[in-house]
Order: structure tokens, then sequence, then C-alpha cells
């Protein structure tokens, strides 16, 4: 039967997945039911580690902005859509013969045991800065063993993931070499390298030939440089941007139904009076 807006189908109440109490092996066995190749769904018996990839990252941010939003209810669900990404690779990974939901399950429990030996054995850390270093120090042991396995030079840099968003690499970049001694002691050192790096770009912009591939390269120092900053002025830069996007929206759409108000839009107004608007827009926060 079709779904309508008014009309949802009857779930056949004698269906096995009904007689699953535990939530977790109810929500595995609808997995396994959804990639069945005879009876399952056509989308998801399709997807791959790769397609689902991007949906994980959505809904990774779906989970932030819930939290960001203290909503506590839509938190439960987003945390439902994320555990519903896990359970997409286990199920398929099962079908691969490579792992399932309980070697994930088990992998991460044991990695948590390793890296707490203060809860979990008899060394002593009293602080969560302690733990930090132990945390970090205990990683970059398991990196070293990695990349003696692979018969190569350490680095520091080991382990961050190239899939991460830019400036959350950037930071968690910096962060490494700091470890080593590679930093500015003092955020004006930073705030000096920001000045310096404008004055790089601005000579791009301004150069008889323009060259697009070193205004992106400028631009994109001016972009690490800020971050640096951040992480010196300890400022999520992430966080940061997300909170000045947000605020961006709230007052251009002000501006929206300020110009609506005189039966007009932005794109029938001037610059200036969208500024001003703008600045009604701030002071009214």
């Amino acid at each position: 039967m079709t779904e309508t807006p008014n009309h949802k189908p009857d779930l056949n109440p004698t269906d096995p997945i009904h007689e699953v109490i535990d939530p977790v092996e109810r929500l595995l066995a609808v997995m396994a039911r959804l990639r069945d190749p005879i009876t399952g769904c056509p989308w998801d018996i399709e997807q791959t580690y790769e397609t689902i990839a991007p949906y994980t990252i959505e809904e990774a941010y779906e989970v932030a902005d819930a939290i960001a939003q203290g909503d506590m209810a839509h938190l439960k669900d987003e945390l439902g859509d994320l555990l519903l990404q896990v359970v997409y690779y286990a199920r398929m990974g099962e079908e691969d013969g490579l792992f399932d939901f309980a070697a994930i399950a088990g992998t991460i429990a044991d990695k948590m045991i390793r890296r707490h030996p203060h809860v979990f054995g008899d060394l002593d850390i009293t602080t969560a800065d302690a733990q930090t270093v132990n945390w970090e120090d205990q990683k970059a042991s398991e990196r070293a063993a990695v990349a003696k396995t692979e018969g190569r030079v350490e680095s520091v840099l080991d382990g961050v993931s190239v899939a991460l968003p830019a400036m959350t690499r950037g930071i968690k970049l910096q962060k490494r070499v700091v470890r080593v001694g590679f930093d500015w002691p003092k955020a004006d050192q930073v705030l000096d390298k920001i000045d310096e790096e404008l004055a790089e770009l601005r000579a791009e912009i301004t150069a008889d030939t323009v060259a697009p591939d070193r205004i992106e390269d400028e631009l994109g120092d001016i972009l690490f440089t800020v971050v640096n900053l951040a992480r010196h002025l300890d400022v999520d830069p992430e966080t940061a941007l997300r909170s000045t996007n947000a605020k961006f929206e709230r007052r251009f759409r002000r501006i929206e139904t300020l110009l609506a108000e005189t039966g007009r839009r932005p794109q029938d107004a001037e610059l200036d009076e969208m500024e001003a608007f703008w600045q009604r827009a701030k002071l009214e926060e």
C-alpha cells in the first residue's frame, strides 16, 4: 500500500522482529533485515562503506547541533541516528567477514581499559590534565608501534585524519607539534604572524599579474594562522565559526523581515539600506 500523509501502511504484527526485546539486538536485527539481499530494502542493500560515510559525518554534526541548542529530546533522536551508522558498518563488515557489532564494541572497550590504567589498573592519575597527557602518550606509543611495523620513520603527525574538517585538522596538527616545542610562546606573536600573512595576501591581490593559486595559498596561510590563534586563546575555531554563521543568518533574516514590511526583497534594496538594517539587527540583539 502506498503511504500518504494521512495513512501509513499497516505493520505485520506477527513479524518476528517485534519479539526481539533487547533494544540493541532489535536494532541489529532491523539492519540485517534491511540488508537482506532478497527481502530487504533496495536502497539499504545498495549502500557501501563509502556511500554511508557522508551520512555519518552529517549525523555527527546534527548531534553537535542538538547539544548546542540544548534540545535533549532532539539529542536522543540524533544519537539514535548516529548509532544507526555504526550498526550499518557493523552489518556490512559482518557480510564481508571482517567484523561485527560485538567486535566493534569489544575493541573500543579494550581500548578504554588500556587507556585508563588509573581506573582499571594501579597507575596513580588524579587530575584531568594528567590523564590527557597519559592518553596522548599511549596514543603516541601505539602510533610508534604501527610505524615500526610498516618500516617507516615515525612522525608526530601520524594518525591525524585527512578526512577531518580543515579547521579541526589544522588545530590537531598544531597541537601535535606543540608537544615537541614547535610553537610561538605568546598569542601576540601569532597576531603579528596574521598581520604578516595579510600583507602577503594583499601583495598577491595587487600584483601586476594575479596568480589565483598564489592567492589561494596565501589565504590558506591566513586561515591556518587564525586557527593557531584560536588554539592559543583556548577557543575551538569550528565552534566559533559555527556561532558566527548562526549570528550572520539571524541578522540577515532580520534584514529580510524588515524589507518584507516594505513589500521588498533584498535584491530590490540598495547595499546602504541593507547595511542600515544590519546595524539595526545588531542593536536589537
